[in-house]
This record gives structure tokens, sequence and C-alpha cells, in this order.
């Protein structure tokens, strides 16, 4: 089963799939463009067997034609983003052992110089690279046999990033069952502001699949962001906290009409931003917990508004428990991490290997979660990233919302530091609003106090000028 040639069949070639700027293209243009591509992708595959080909490629309706483009021409997508340095760069095609590399755009190419192949699509033009590839580190004909279409890599906040193999089946029970969540079909327009690196495998194809409209918006001003709201009559939004904490200081008469759902993804919703979305336009943010070995599991559809900082319930398709330590229940309230068992979970780790990293259908997903009297879910942070303090546990996250909202502090990182007494107790890391008039420690210390236990505080404030990132822009932890 290939799902890009199913989507192909369940929609009319004229209908709209994609808005960009003053480009409308439809199914039609989207598949005569990849298929082409696919053709071409296939009279360079010497391999006798399912490719792996590498994608660099900026944001767009280019980047959408050239993945169905790969993945109809019977190829593993491998997609390296336009953020990644060089040496991260590598590190992917070596441990995928990429055979192609599709360079598009104007972004600079730092690989093989063996060009095979170049061709323009929807005004792009591109280079298809022979690689050299490495020696597997994992095993081929195992590999072959999923019918893979991505591999992903995890955000690797709390070690190293590990490639994630989904087929094509998993791609579809996966987008099923989000859907049933999302209730996304042909009547909805999707504005889109993501990094499609990141997201494509599961967001676009989705809306692909459900004959949604996709409406791309690349401007990081607010008021190019609303105009095309209005001018689409959007009925989706996908964004970030980023995006929605921006999209709140407008201080226009737009209402947004035509929205209804606004699903924040990519980092914890702070509850401030979702407070300010909603006054501004009326309408709750939605927040959710995906995975990228499971994808979207939990939707805060029930409690959106009186909840906003919730990640929700469970979709229907799934089953959850939270765990202790010992592998029992935890109680009510309490944070546990987060076993998930359902359709679209992945089909193996690549490196180390692992084709069954599931135990009896449930994933570990290293998440602590604590569920409500009401059955809302709410995410505390990272089993890796608990800091013990004299035996009471510290999510970093709580904290860094918290110093998130002082004025002074643009962003911030909280660790766990050894303590001869303590075991471990919090330090802080600082991005100053204003570097020549940072914040004084105990300013922030006051600041915590008043919403924080004691011993929740960090004892160590340090200015830094930048902290360090993951690829798809989490803190990184290890």
């Amino acid at each position: 089963m290939n799902l890009i040639e199913e989507i192909a069949h369940r929609h009319d070639p004229a209908t709209i799939a994609i808005v960009s700027g003053d480009t409308r293209a439809s199914y039609g243009d989207l598949f005569g463009e990849a298929r082409r591509i696919a053709e071409l992708l296939k009279a360079h595959n010497r391999f006798g067997r399912i490719p792996r080909i590498g994608l660099q490629c900026p944001n767009g309706l280019s980047y959408i034609v050239l993945s169905m483009g790969i993945l109809l021409g019977g190829a593993c997508l491998v997609p390296l983003a336009e953020e990644l340095r060089d040496a991260e760069r590598s590190e992917i095609a070596d441990t995928t052992s990429l055979d192609l590399i599709l360079a598009a755009g104007d972004l600079p190419w730092h690989g093989p110089e063996d060009v095979i192949a170049e061709h323009t699509s929807i005004g792009v033009s591109w280079k298809l690279h022979l690689c050299r590839p490495a020696t597997p580190r994992f095993p081929e004909e195992e590999f072959q046999k999923l019918n893979p279409a991505f591999i992903r890599f995890s955000s690797g906040t709390t070690g190293t990033s590990k490639g994630v193999v989904l087929s094509h089946e998993t791609l579809l029970a996966r987008i099923s069952a989000a859907n049933e969540g999302l209730k996304i079909g042909p009547e909805d327009r999707v504005l889109w502001m993501l990094p499609m690196a990141h997201h494509f495998a599961v967001s676009i194809v989705l809306y692909l699949y459900f004959g949604a409209t996709t409406v791309l918006e690349n401007s990081p001003l607010r008021e190019d962001v609303l105009a095309t709201a209005d001018r689409s009559e959007a009925t989706v939004i996908y964004g970030s906290p980023f995006h929605f904490a921006m999209l709140s200081g407008d201080r226009g008469d737009f209402m947004w009409p035509s929205l209804r759902l606004a699903v924040a993804t990519a980092a914890a919703l702070p509850e401030a931003t979702a407070r300010a979305f909603d006054a501004r336009f009326g309408k709750p943010l939605t927040q959710g917990l995906g995975i990228i070995e499971v994808g979207l599991s939990v939707l805060n559809i029930e409690s959106a508004r009186e909840k906003p900082e919730a990640l929700g319930r469970p979709m229907s398709a799934y089953e959850v428990a939270l765990l202790d330590e010992a592998g029992s229940p935890v109680a009510e309230g309490e944070a546990g991490e987060f076993h998930v068992r359902g359709p679209g979970l992945l089909d193996a780790y690549l490196v180390p290997w692992n084709a069954d990293p599931s135990v009896d259908g449930w994933f570990a997903s290293g998440d602590l979660v604590r569920r409500d009297a009401e059955g809302d879910l709410f995410l505390m942070g990272r089993k890796k990233s608990v800091i013990n303090v004299a035996g009471m546990k510290v999510f970093p996250e709580e904290v860094e919302r918290v110093l998130n909202e002082h004025p002074a502090v643009k962003r911030s990182r909280v660790l766990g530091r050894e303590h001869p007494q303590m075991g471990q107790v919090p330090v802080a890391e600082i991005i100053p609003a204003d570097a020549t008039a940072p914040p004084k420690p105990v300013e922030l210390q006051r600041f915590c106090k008043q919403v924080l236990s004691a011993y929740k505080v960090p004892m160590q404030f340090k200015m830094v000028e930048e902290l360090p990132l993951t690829a798809s822009g989490k803190l990184k932890r290890g």
C-alpha cells in the first residue's frame, strides 16, 4: 500500500488542495508534478530495494510536492530540516544510510557533489545527489519488509535522538485515529505555519487524505497571518504557542468568525497564552499530546476553555495508563509515566534496531502525566529530567513556566545540580529580555516563591546569551 496513491484515489483532481499566496494548487496539480518527480527517481533507483532519500527543502508548496514525489516513487523519505547544522545533517545521512538526497531551493548544500539529475517543479529548482551510503547499522532486510515511508527523529531533549521508522500502513492508521478527534474534512481550510520537516508526515498528509484545503502562511507578522485567515476564511489553525501569543497581541477588529478549531502543538501551552487568545478571538486553544512514536493520542476537546493547560483525554482509539516505577497505576492527582496502546505506534527504532519497542502493545513514553478527578490529563515533565530534592520531585518544566512569565526573562532552563545533603537542587539558566539590565537573582527567587513551593525555587540563577535547543526548538536537557 502506498498512502500517497490512496490520497490520489480519494479526490477529484480539480479540487483545491493547497493555497499559497496567489497560487491555488489542485490535487491534479500536485499529483501531476509529484508523478514526474517519482518517475525521475525511479529511473535512478539502481539499488534493487526501497531507497532512502533525504529531502532538504524550504517550507512551502515545493516541500509538499517533493515529499509526495519521493513517496510515490516508492522511496522512504528522510527529512533534513533547514535549521540543521552540517554535522547534524551528516549524522542523519550516516545513521539512515541515505542513498539519494534531494536538495531544493536556495539552501546551501555541503554534501556530496555527485549530481545525477536536475529539475524544476512548482517554480523551485532542485538537484538529486547520489550519496555514498555508509554500511547500514540496522538489518536492511527487516527494514525493507516494513514498507517504510518515513524515518523521523525524536527531539533528543534528554539524550541521543532516535530514528523512528513509520510505514505507509502505520501512517494511515495514525491519521485515521487522530481525525476521530480533529474531525477535519473537505469543508475545512487549515491555516498552516509550522516547519514541514517536523510535521508533514502526520499533519499535512492528514489534511490531504481527508480532503481539507491547506493554506500556507510563512510570514512572521501577525497582520499577514490574520489577513490570510480572513481572506481564506480559515476554519482550523495549527500552530505553536509562539504563534498564538503573537496573534493574541493584535488590536484590530477581526474576530475570525470562521474559526472552529485552534490547535497548539510543538511545545507546552502556557495558560496565559491560551487565556489571551480566547479573550481576543473568543475561541479556546486546544492542545494535546503528540508523540513521534505514537502520534496524537490525547486531545483537549472537552475542557479547552476551562482547563487550557490540560492535555485533555484519550481519544477513542487509545488506552492510557499512568504507572509508577514499579509498573503499578498511580493514584488520582499523582504523576506517573504515560503508557499508551492503540493504532499507529511506530514500526521500529532504526539505531539501535528495535522492531518491537512496545510491551504487550503498550508504549512507555517517558512523559510524566497526572490525571484529575474529571479524567483530564496534565503533562508534568519528562521522566529523565525530573530533579529529586530530598526525595521530592521537581519538574523543570513547571519552574520554567513560572520564570518565563517574569517580564525580565526571555527564556529559561532549569536543571538539577548535585548536592551533598539534598541529593539535587534546582538551578536556572536565564536569557534576559534585556541583556543590559538582567534581573537580579533575589528578584527571581521572590517571583518564584509567590507560586512555587520553596524546594522548587532555583538556588542559583545564571545569565546566558543562548540555550541549547533541539532541531525542533525544544530545550536540550542532557
